[in-house]
């Protein structure tokens, strides 16, 4: 059961889920969540945005201990923004409903937030064994994150006054928002000699699922598609990879 906020005083950390037909996964990571509040020692408010499910998303997280609010636009940014809208921490932290957090991730944003930061990334793996394809590409992504300072979609972590103030996740986006608001992110902390960084911890996992649902070449398509056109996560079309699941 995910922990009950003091209604007379606000939490310093939001933690906000997107959630579209996620009654299946939205149990382990909301348990997994409440062990690592408990164990880091932080309190937070629990946001799962139900968009459109037509399964028992917003039941499980209500029970849960969640606060459920309901998106109809099956836009993963606007998705965001809206658990953005109604949470009340002055730190923002937007995980996948299949992403597991531990204590130690909860700890460093402690850290973090207490710190000269401005929002934070942490390194992504995945939940099963993979094929060096695969491997291989995990890797290639945590580099280019710490290097250019990119969060991923599963685990980003914004203060709320700069999330307000860059306009939070671009709307015109059907994916990679979390991109264009890590840079945008960024800007905003040097401007008040803040920063924006990938935290030394070990990565989140998320669920490999995806693995599952699509073959290699599936996967490659999708990353030449956005190398060749930077622009296609403005197109619903383009950016089906984060919109369909296999019957």
């Amino acid at each position: 059961m995910t922990q009950q906020m003091d209604t007379n005083e606000p939490p310093g950390l939001s933690v906000i889920i997107p959630a579209w037909n996620e009654a299946e996964f939205l149990p382990g990571t909301l348990e997994a969540l409440d062990n690592a509040l408990s164990q880091a020692d932080v309190r937070a408010e629990i946001i799962v945005v139900d968009n459109a499910s037509t399964d028992d998303t917003a039941a499980v997280a209500e029970a849960g201990g969640a606060k459920v609010v309901t998106e109809p636009e099956r836009k993963i940014a606007r998705v965001r923004n809206a658990g953005a809208e109604v949470a009340s921490g002055r730190w923002l932290l937007f995980l996948d409903a299949d992403t597991q957090v531990t204590s130690e991730h909860l700890m460093a944003v402690q850290a973090a937030r207490s710190g000269s930061l401005a929002g934070a990334g942490v390194p992504v793996t995945l939940d099963a064994p993979l094929s060096r394809f695969y491997t291989v590409g995990m890797r290639v992504w945590n580099a280019l994150s710490r290097r250019f300072r990119l969060a991923a979609g599963c685990f980003v972590l914004a203060r709320a006054d700069l999330h307000d103030a860059i306009g939070g996740f671009d709307e015109r986006l059907y994916a990679g928002d979390e991109i264009c608001h890590s840079r945008a992110l960024r800007r905003a902390a040097r401007r008040q000699g803040l920063e924006f960084r990938i935290l030394t911890v070990p990565p989140v996992v998320s669920s490999a699922r995806k693995v599952h649902w699509y073959a290699p070449w599936q996967h490659a398509l999708v990353l030449l598609t956005f190398l060749l056109f930077p622009w296609a996560g403005r197109f619903r079309r383009l950016s089906w990879f984060w919109y369909r699941r296999p019957h």
